[in-house]
């Protein structure tokens, strides 16, 4: 696997990011930005796709009176934007990258001038060393005008910048046959195309995203289509980026091949 990756967009949802509390996991944070640096030495080039900020900003601030779902998806991602992309750039600098903001939204991937446009800016930030931290503008993005979550986010950014590979960090280790927690259940590791896993896939949200495994299951397939690998692996397991890279066969994950 390591030497067929070039360029890899890396999706870390917010159940990774998050402790139990909801709050953010910042030693979490900093062992994926270790294993980001690792992977840059490695000669890839590495695209972010963070979740996070809502859980940075309800750290931050604490509000006296009640707001509706989306005041506070608009509050806390506001304030919590500016704290996470400033402590991935504290970590980033340990190691001398330079990092980049992107905040995009759904209607910047149909095709026109803002498709080219984000495309163009992401590009030249690659070419000149740059990594692309990429979230939603939470801000401004509500009701119609959302992506369904950050994994539909991460495949269609893979999909813009014809990454080669798609890994999406959950918090269990792939695919299984049954349920997760079942030790009578066993992970998938290799899904072909045209492969309909859907049966074994609950329609859940995660505890603090939008997203969960069906979610993923949905991007991976599409993705997959058109001609990305996709991974699926558990972002609480130390190293994960790491030995998914140097010893994928002892290595939990389920893979969407593409031959």
């Amino acid at each position: 696997m390591m030497e067929s990756v070039k360029r890899i967009v890396i999706k870390v949802g917010s159940n990774v990011l998050t402790r139990a509390d909801g709050k953010l996991d910042v030693t979490r944070m900093s062992a994926l930005v270790d294993q980001l640096a690792w992977l840059r030495t490695q000669g890839k080039e590495v695209i972010l796709v963070s979740s996070g900020a809502v859980a940075c900003g309800r750290r931050e601030l604490t509000v006296s009176h009640s707001l509706d779902s989306v005041e506070q998806r608009q509050l806390f991602s506001a304030v919590g934007q500016v704290k996470l992309v400033g402590l991935y750039y504290d970590l980033f600098r340990e190691y001398g990258i330079h990092v980049g903001q992107v905040l995009t939204m759904k209607e910047n991937f149909e095709p026109g001038e803002q498709f080219r446009n984000q495309r163009a800016c992401m590009s030249v930030m690659l070419e000149n060393d740059v990594l692309p931290i990429v979230n939603e503008n939470d801000t401004v993005s509500v009701t119609e005008l959302m992506f369904t979550d950050n994994d539909e986010l991460s495949g269609l950014i893979a999909q813009m910048m014809n990454a080669d590979t798609l890994i999406l960090l959950s918090n269990i280790d792939g695919i299984y046959d049954g349920q997760p927690d079942d030790p009578a259940s066993h992970i998938i590791p290799q899904v072909e195309r045209g492969q309909d896993l859907s049966h074994y896939i609950k329609e859940e949200k995660s505890a603090f995203g939008r997203g969960g495994m069906h979610s993923k299951y949905t991007t991976a397939s599409r993705v997959q289509k058109a001609g990305i690998r996709v991974i699926i692996a558990n972002g609480e397991r130390d190293n994960i980026l790491v030995d998914l890279m140097q010893r994928p066969q002892d290595t939990p994950h389920t893979e969407f091949l593409t031959n």
